[in-house]
């Protein structure tokens, strides 16, 4: 019997953890697939493009947005991320869940062109935790983080149009929280294939 795939949208605020939950949910299963982003942002050092991101040219992702091509796009910190709907579906077709780690408005797009998407919002555990994690990085000066902060704290009000939301306040137990999730999804009769 073949099974029904589907989409697992991880999103939140900048600073939550998504990357780290997504890490999670893929590290040991063999349902799930990681969908890297394409993105104009320069690549950082130690990252691999089609590996860690696409990294394309401005010139390039305004072509794939006007050619319909991206499930869903935001400019994030003044850089363009977006999810090519070709790659999910093609997950999918392959009998693999695909994790997505997208913005909180992306997710929303995934889910009105994928019903059967399960939206996942990570929350911090305050604000003055999410802070100390943006101030953690220490990649960026006081003006980037208090901007990425108010960002943050704004994006906070989309959790309830998720389908589900797990608090970050020990990473062990969100990616559990976001593992069971997966699985009791995966229990539910209703999926349908993406085609």
């Amino acid at each position: 019997m073949e099974r029904s795939a589907f989409p697992i949208v991880v999103s939140g605020p900048s600073g939550v953890g998504k990357t780290s939950i997504c890490q999670g949910l893929l590290a040991g299963d063999p349902w799930t697939a990681y969908s890297i982003s394409v993105t104009t942002r320069p690549m950082r050092p130690g990252e691999e493009d089609r590996k860690d991101y696409e990294f394309v040219a401005e010139a390039t992702f305004d072509a794939l947005v006007m050619m319909g091509e991206l499930a869903e796009w935001a400019v994030v910190h003044g850089h363009r991320y977006g999810t090519r709907k070709k790659v999910i579906q093609e997950t999918v077709a392959r009998g693999r869940d695909i994790v997505m780690d997208v913005d909180v408005q992306g997710g929303m797009s995934i889910k009105e062109l994928y019903p059967e998407s399960v939206l996942i919002f990570v929350l911090p555990p305050s604000p003055a935790a999410l802070e100390e994690r943006l101030r953690g990085r220490g990649t960026d000066d006081e003006e980037v983080i208090q901007t990425r902060l108010r960002n943050s704290l704004d994006e906070l009000k989309w959790a309830p149009r998720y389908d589900y939301v797990v608090v970050n306040d020990v990473l062990d137990n969100a990616v559990r929280d976001a593992k069971a999730i997966a699985v009791a999804e995966r229990l539910r009769t209703s999926r349908v294939r993406i085609d």
